[in-house]
C-alpha cells in the first residue's frame, strides 16, 4: 500500500524579483513500512521535498496524497489535524522547549490532540523508556546531551502513534557514535512498523536505510536501494 504519492512537485521561492526553483518536477511514492533516505548536496531541495511531503509547505504546483488524503486539497485546519494525529516530524536541532521536562515535551502533541492528562503522562513515560531515557523523565533539555535531546524529540514525534515519521538531518548535530545510536533506534522503529522518510547528507545514514533516493538541482536523479541493507533488529513494542 502506498502511504505517499507525490506527482509533479514544483516549488518556487520568490527572490529579488525572480524565483528560486527548489523542486523542478518531483514524482515519488513511498510504500507503508519503508525506510527511505533522501540524499544529495546542500541546496538540492531535499529538505523542501520533506516539508512538502509532510504537509508543511504547499508546493507551487503538483499534488501529494498522504495516507489516502489529497493533502493540499484540505484546508489548513484539517491539514494540521492530519499532521498532528498521523505524522511525526523530527528536526535536526531538536526544537524542544527548554522550560519543560523531557516528559512534558513528549506530552505536548498529546495535549494538543486532547488526550486525557493521565493517559498522556503514562504514554510519555513509556516512550521515554522506549528510547532509553526512562531515567531522564524529569530532566530539562539544557541538562541533556545532544543525543538525549534527539531521543526526546523522537519520543515526542511518536506521541500520537503516527503512521509515518519524517526526519530532517536527525544526526546532523551529533557525533558519529551518538548518530549511530539514533539510527539504530530508527531501525527499531521501522522494524516495529513505522514508515520512515529521512533527509540526510551522511552516506553512512543512507546506507542503513532500505531505500535511497538521490536528489540534485531539485530533481530525483536516482531511486534505488542502498549499497548495503539495513541491520536486522528484533521488534520492540512502541
Amino acid at each position: 500500500m502506498q502511504i505517499i504519492q507525490a506527482r509533479g512537485l514544483i516549488k518556487e521561492f520568490p527572490y529579488q524579483g525572480d524565483a528560486v526553483h527548489a523542486l523542478r518536477g518531483v514524482d515519488l511514492t513511498v510504500a507503508r513500512g519503508e525506510h527511505v533516505a533522501v540524499v544529495g548536496p546542500s541546496g538540492c531541495g531535499k529538505s523542501t521535498l520533506l516539508n512538502v511531503l509532510a504537509g508543511i509547505e504547499p508546493p507551487t504546483r503538483g499534488s501529494v496524497e498522504l495516507l489516502g488524503e489529497a493533502v493540499y486539497a484540505l484546508d489548513e485546519g484539517r491539514r494540521s489535524a492530519l499532521r498532528l494525529r498521523k505524522v511525526g516530524f523530527i528536526f535536526q536541532r531538536f526544537h524542544l522547549l527548554a522550560v519543560l521536562t523531557a516528559a512534558e515535551n513528549v506530552e505536548l502533541p498529546m495535549a494538543e490532540a486532547g488526550v486525557p492528562r493521565g493517559e498522556r503522562r503514562q504514554r510519555a513515560r513509556e516512550l521515554l523508556e522506549y528510547v532509553g531515557l526512562g531515567h531522564r523523565v524529569t530532566h530539562r533539555p539544557p541538562h541533556l546531551s545532544g543525543g538525549e535531546q534527539q531521543r526526546v524529540a523522537i519520543a515526542r514525534a511518536l506521541a500520537n502513534r503516527p503512521e509515518i515519521v519524517f526526519a530532517d538531518e536527525p544526526t546532523g548535530e551529533l557525533d558519529r557514535r551518538t548518530g549511530d545510536e539514533i539510527i539504530t533506534l530508527f531501525e527499531r522503529l521501522n522494524a516495529d512498523g513505522t514508515t520512515l522518510v529521512i533527509v540526510t547528507h551522511d552516506p553512512h545514514v543512507a546506507q542503513r536505510a532500505g531505500r535511497r533516493v538521490e536528489m540534485a538541482d531539485g530533481l530525483v536523479v536516482r531511486d534505488g536501494g542502498p549499497e548495503a541493507g539495513p541491520a536486522s533488529h528484533p521488534p520492540h513494542p512502541a
